[in-house]
C-alpha cells in the first residue's frame, strides 16, 4: 500500500484537479492567512492535497515539524508565520513532491526576506521518524494535513509524536475519519485509500489510539462532513460516513482520560495575535476576553502548561476534587452539517 501511494501522489497527481473525490480538498482559511496563502508559488499550491487548517495561534519563534508535507504549501505557510527566528522541517517519502518543494525554497526566502531559509526537507516515511536526524523533545508543534490516514502504522506515527515533541508541545493535524470501521476489503482497494478515504481510522479508535500512545484528552478543533460527489466511489462506501476534522493533541503527561472538574477558571487577556475578542481552544471551549471561564483540569493544564500561558490568569488548583466536569459525554462528535466551518479566533 506504501507502494501505490507514493506512485498515486508522486505520478497519478498533477495538481488538485486529478483527485476523484473531494476528501482531500482544502476548505477556506481565515481572513489573516489568504494573503500569505496568494504569496506561496503557484506549483506549491498546485500541488497541495491537504483537507484542513494547520496553522495554530502563537507561532513566532516555534520549532515545527510537518509530517507528509508533500510539495511544501503548510511549511512555507507556517515558515512565514515562525519567522526568521522559527524553523519549519518538512518529512515527505514521495521524491516528485519533495522535488517541488525544495525548488522553491530559495524562493520562499527570497519572498519572505529572511537571510536564510527557515525549512528543511527530508526524506522519509512517517511511521519511520526515528530513523531519520530528529531530536527527541525538540519541536513546540507537530502538523500534519490529511496524511496520517494513509499512513500503514498509525500507532507508531503517534508514538513517535510524542517523543519529539516539547513538554507542553502541540500535535495540531488535519485528517479524515469514518463514523464506524471501514471494511478490509475497501482498505484494500489502492484508489479508495490513495483518495484518503478507506485508510481514515473509525474516530473512537483514533481518541482511544491517542490515549494509548500519551495524548490523555484529544481535542477535537473543527469537522465537516466530507460530500465525496463521486457517484462510483460512494456505491463501493455505501453508508459510511466520511469526516474531515482537525484535532490538538497536548504533550502533557499530567492530563486526565476524561474531564475532572477542580473549581478551576482562567481569564482570557485577549493578547493572542488575531484573537483579540476571544481564544478557541477546541470546538467547545471559546473563551471571551476579560471573562472568568470555568474550566476542567485538563483544559487549566493545556494552558497553564503550553506556548499560551501567557496569555491567561489562571483560578485555583487541584487540593478539591468535585467528579466529573459538567457536560462531559462521549458521543460522535463531528458536525454533520457539510456547511459547517471553521473559526480559529474571533
Amino acid at each position: 500500500m506504501r507502494n501505490d501511494v507514493q506512485d498515486y501522489y508522486g505520478k497519478q497527481l498533477q495538481s488538485s484537479e486529478d483527485l476523484q473525490t473531494n476528501a482531500c480538498c482544502d476548505q477556506e482559511p481565515p481572513e489573516h492567512l489568504k494573503p500569505l496563502l496568494a504569496q506561496l508559488h503557484d506549483e506549491v499550491v498546485m500541488r497541495y492535497y491537504g483537507c484542513g487548517l494547520v496553522a495554530p495561534e502563537q507561532l513566532s519563534g516555534m520549532r515545527i515539524l510537518d509530517l507528509g508535507s508533500g510539495s511544501g504549501r503548510d511549511v512555507y505557510l507556517l515558515s512565514a508565520l515562525v519567522g526568521e527566528q522559527g524553523e519549519v522541517v518538512g518529512v515527505d517519502m514521495t521524491d516528485e513532491q519533495l522535488d517541488v518543494a525544495r525548488r522553491h525554497q530559495g524562493y520562499h526566502r527570497d519572498l519572505f526576506g529572511y537571510a536564510n531559509s527557515n525549512v528543511r526537507f527530508l526524506k522519509g516515511y512517517i511511521e519511520e521518524l526515528d530513523n531519520l536526524d530528529l531530536q527527541d523533545g525538540y519541536f513546540d508543534i507537530i502538523i500534519s494535513n490529511c496524511v496520517i490516514n494513509l499512513s500503514t502504522d498509525k500507532a507508531k506515527v503517534l508514538r513517535d509524536v510524542k517523543r519529539l515533541l516539547k513538554p507542553g508541545g502541540e500535535f495540531y493535524f488535519s485528517d479524515v475519519y469514518a463514523d464506524r470501521r471501514v471494511p478490509g476489503a475497501l482498505v484494500n482497494d489502492p484508489v479508495l485509500y490513495g483518495e484518503c478515504l478507506s485508510g481514515a481510522l473509525y474516530w473512537n479508535d483514533f481518541i482511544n489510539l491517542g490515549k494509548r500512545s500519551g495524548f490523555a484528552d484529544p481535542r477535537l478543533v473543527e469537522s465537516r462532513r466530507l460530500t465525496i460527489e463521486n457517484p462510483a466511489i460512494e456505491k463501493k462506501l455505501g453508508n459510511i460516513r466520511f469526516y474531515s476534522a482537525t484535532y490538538r493533541l497536548f504533550n502533557i503527561d499530567a492530563l486526565e482520560p476524561a474531564c475532572e472538574d477542580y473549581g478551576q477558571a482562567v481569564i482570557y487577556k485577549g493578547s493572542l495575535e488575531n484573537c483579540p475578542h476571544a481564544f478557541m481552544l477546541d470546538d467547545h471551549h471559546i473563551i471571551e476576553t476579560g471573562k472568568v471561564f470555568p474550566v476542567c483540569g485538563n483544559t487549566w493544564l493545556m494552558l497553564e502548561k503550553s506556548r499560551f500561558a501567557e496569555h491567561f490568569d489562571f483560578i485555583g488548583n487541584f487540593d478539591t476534587h468535585y467528579g466529573i466536569f459538567e457536560g462531559c459525554g462521549l458521543n460522535v462528535p463531528f458536525e454533520d452539517n457539510e456547511q459547517a466551518g471553521a473559526a480559529s479566533c474571533c
